[in-house]
């Protein structure tokens, strides 16, 4: 369950109502990697597994599925061990809910580049955000990141539900990896803001696009331009922003350096 009714008093004008609402879990899920704490992550008590797996991939603990030897779930504790011993942080770290994620600076030149030829439709990129936000959990507890990721056609892969839209990503990329999924053939689709942060976990999983009903940042912008991501923000009704690699967009016309809008709505 990612919620549970919790009592309230609700305010009506001059009236105050005892009731109830319903409000997103939030749990701490230590992660040790051969033995060692790599961190602690503050998330939704749902599809860890992938979490795990997506979340030392993105953060480049393992280049692939066939580097974990096991993953071990009991509670709120996940203990993995890899083919390599030496596979382990070299600090702990506590990713929080509050999205901010854990990379406290950004050097684009050490980033991969995308390695994908997919091309989007608009009217694909528009149909795959209104299913990803169409979520009876965000109505009812209004505390939810959703991110989704598509096949080049469109169609929903995974959906996944979190406190924080990173672990949501995260989430996906592992479902992906454990599912054999083409990553370099789909794109993501997030309820929330596209950080450099989210940026950064798209290069690394080779997932070509990434899309958005809301905005961006110049940080964000810069690092996909580099790496040579997709960046549409503003999916609504008919309008998009398309902030990099507008070549992957079918019918878009390319941008030059001069004419790009860095964050500009």
């Amino acid at each position: 369950m990612l919620y549970r009714d919790l009592p309230i008093v609700r305010v009506e004008d001059d009236s105050f109502i005892p009731s109830t609402h319903p409000v997103v879990e939030e749990m701490p899920l230590s992660v040790t990697v051969n033995g060692r704490h790599a961190l602690t992550a503050m998330t939704s008590p749902a599809m860890l597994r992938e979490f795990v797996v997506g979340y030392l991939y993105t953060e480049r603990i393992v280049k692939g599925l066939e580097d974990i030897e096991s993953i071990r779930i009991e509670g709120r504790t996940a203990s993995v061990l890899t083919k390599n011993p030496f596979a382990i942080l070299t600090s702990h770290k506590t990713v929080l809910s509050g999205c901010g994620g854990s990379t406290s600076f950004l050097d684009a030149g050490h980033l991969p580049r995308i390695r994908s030829d997919l091309t989007l439709s608009p009217e694909t990129l528009r149909a795959a955000t209104k299913e990803t936000l169409d979520s009876d959990l965000h109505r009812i507890t209004g505390g939810i990141h959703l991110v989704g990721l598509f096949d080049g056609e469109g169609r929903a892969i995974r959906i996944a539900a979190d406190i924080g839209r990173h672990n949501a990503l995260d989430r996906v990329v592992g479902y992906g990896l454990l599912e054999e999924i083409d990553l370099s053939r789909t794109f993501a689709v997030s309820s929330g803001r596209i950080s450099s942060e989210m940026v950064r976990k798209c290069l690394v999983a080779n997932i070509p696009a990434i899309v958005s009903r809301g905005a961006t940042t110049t940080t964000a912008v810069e690092a996909a331009e580099a790496g040579g991501l997709t960046i549409v923000g503003f999916v609504r009704s008919r309008k998009m922003n398309i902030y990099t690699r507008p070549d992957r967009v079918a019918g878009a016309t390319p941008l030059t350096p001069e004419g790009r809008a860095l964050g500009r709505p």
